[in-house]
């Protein structure tokens, strides 16, 4: 049994990673209290037969914050237990939240006399708190498209198995914001830059001009072997500390030349030693 628990921030995208894994063949239920997952779970693995061989499981905030408290100790038991199990959470900044529920006119699920909806994402943050420590993945889509979440989920978390690390090496522009969810995230500033070159203004890293000029400066070469070699000096620890994900972030001012342009390199590079590596372009479609 493969089971993954996918919370996160109400309007960030929770509804379309359930349905996403639905499509792909989950066994998915939302709004579960959290005081029932071991009933339920219990339940799943005592039925014959492959209904509850991958199964999903929303969990919001609408619970006990004693029993949201508990989710990470039982999903530690339950991988003791031999139970392949993830906590994905995903989130959104505030002001991103706000303009998706005035965009969609629905009812966040805290809003009550007294509080409004501002107040309540600042208390569903609160009470969702131990999840985020806890998660194995966390996926920020502030600056993701429906399409660009399914593929996320698609690419990531469904095909993942047992033992094997999910790589995701990602491209932003600093312009843009940082994407949270990082575990490491490094800064290609200060590289040479295409956008200065005219005839490379509006391409990007992934074509032959751009990485012709960026493959023959040797700053970009040293920042490069740099990142490879600290990611994988870490990879054996995540293995060894049974981490499901990791997500390396490499930003530049536009993220449309200098970051993609390694991106590229890493994902390539890492491809060939592990089964499972993304490589995502938050910024690549991005206007000034």
């Amino acid at each position: 049994m493969r089971l993954i628990i996918v919370s996160g921030l109400s309007g960030s995208g929770k509804s379309i990673a359930l349905n996403m894994l639905e499509d792909l063949g989950w066994f998915c239920t939302d709004n579960i209290p959290a005081g029932l997952l071991n009933s339920f779970i219990s339940h799943a693995l005592q039925r014959p037969g492959d209904l509850y061989e991958k199964v999903a499981v929303g969990l919001d905030a609408r619970n006990d914050p004693k029993d949201i408290a508990e989710v990470p100790a039982m999903l530690l038991g339950l991988r003791r237990s031999g139970i392949q199990c993830e906590l994905i959470y995903l989130s959104a900044d505030a002001e991103t939240l706000l303009r998706r529920y005035g965009e969609t006119r629905r009812r966040h699920p805290l809003v009550r006399d007294g509080l409004d909806l501002r107040g309540a994402i600042g208390e569903e943050l609160t009470l969702l708190d131990p999840l985020t420590d806890g998660a194995d993945l966390v996926i920020d889509t502030t600056r993701s498209s429906v399409h660009q979440l399914r593929e996320q989920i698609r690419a990531r978390v469904e095909p993942r198995t047992r033992g094997r690390l999910s790589i995701m090496f990602e491209s932003f522009g600093y312009k843009h914001g940082i994407p949270g969810g990082a575990d490491f995230v490094f800064d290609a500033r200060t590289l040479p830059n295409p956008y200065w070159v005219p005839a490379l203004r509006t391409q990007n890293g992934r074509d032959p001009d751009v990485i012709a000029f960026l493959s023959a400066e040797p700053e970009v070469r040293t920042l490069l072997q740099d990142i490879t070699q600290f990611i994988e000096r870490r990879i054996p620890l995540y293995e060894t500390n049974n981490r499901a994900y990791l997500t390396v972030s490499v930003g530049c001012t536009g993220g449309q030349h200098r970051s993609v342009y390694l991106v590229e390199r890493l994902a390539e590079h890492f491809q060939t030693r592990h089964p499972s590596v993304v490589a995502r372009h938050s910024s690549l479609d991005k206007k000034d």
